[in-house]
């Protein structure tokens, strides 16, 4: 699963408005990218756990699921800059995107879809000038948001059923084994749900 859905607490986290997290968020991505050092990076991280665990009272286990998921992609970043560029840019980068991609699945836990939409909707609002409805960004973000649990949960259905069958098996065979059947899938499921939304009539809305 890459990020967290809503864990229900009673938080002030919880209760701070959608569009302030969201804002918040904004903020965190700008700081580590503007200001690239290791201290800013290990800071943020430290913060968004601190948020995380203490203020918004998160299971840790939450927190750690989004850190193993992107924990193949942190160690290739930081391998292919400690190669190609130093090791230092490589800590800074893999610190940074384990920091935001914590720090999102801390506002997707702590915030409902329905609120984050509402807050999508109201931003794109002076979209309507042009032509855009504010209604079916919102419909696509929500979507999104709701489809991650599920494609998580075929994924793992699939290294499940092929390691019943074959065994476990390492390496770039394994990412192909995953990806081509997950990818069928989840087309599959698309094209489903294109289809319902059309037979309601979404098309028109």
């Amino acid at each position: 699963m890459t990020l967290a859905l809503y864990v229900p607490r009673a938080s002030a986290v919880h209760r701070a408005p959608a569009g302030a997290k969201l804002l918040a968020l904004v903020v965190l991505g700008a700081v580590v990218f503007v200001v690239p050092t290791l201290l800013v990076a290990v800071t943020s991280l430290a913060v968004v756990l601190l948020v995380g665990v203490l203020l918004a009272r998160l299971p840790g286990a939450v927190l750690a699921r989004q850190a193993r998921v992107v924990a193949v992609w942190v160690v290739a970043i930081f391998v292919f800059h400690a190669l190609a560029t130093d090791v230092l840019t490589g800590a800074v980068t893999a610190v940074r995107l384990l920091a935001l991609v914590l720090a999102a699945a801390v506002v997707t836990a702590t915030t409902r879809v329905t609120a984050l939409v509402a807050v999508v909707e109201r931003l794109c609002a002076p979209l309507r000038l042009v032509g855009v409805r504010p209604a079916r960004i919102g419909l696509a973000v929500a979507m999104a948001l709701r489809f991650i649990p599920l494609v998580a949960e075929r994924a793992d259905r699939i290294r499940e059923a092929q390691a019943a069958r074959g065994g476990r098996v390492r390496g770039p065979r394994a990412l192909v084994r995953l990806v081509v059947p997950l990818l069928v899938s989840v087309l599959q499921l698309a094209h489903t749900v294109g289809e319902a939304l059309d037979a309601r009539g979404a098309d028109t809305a």
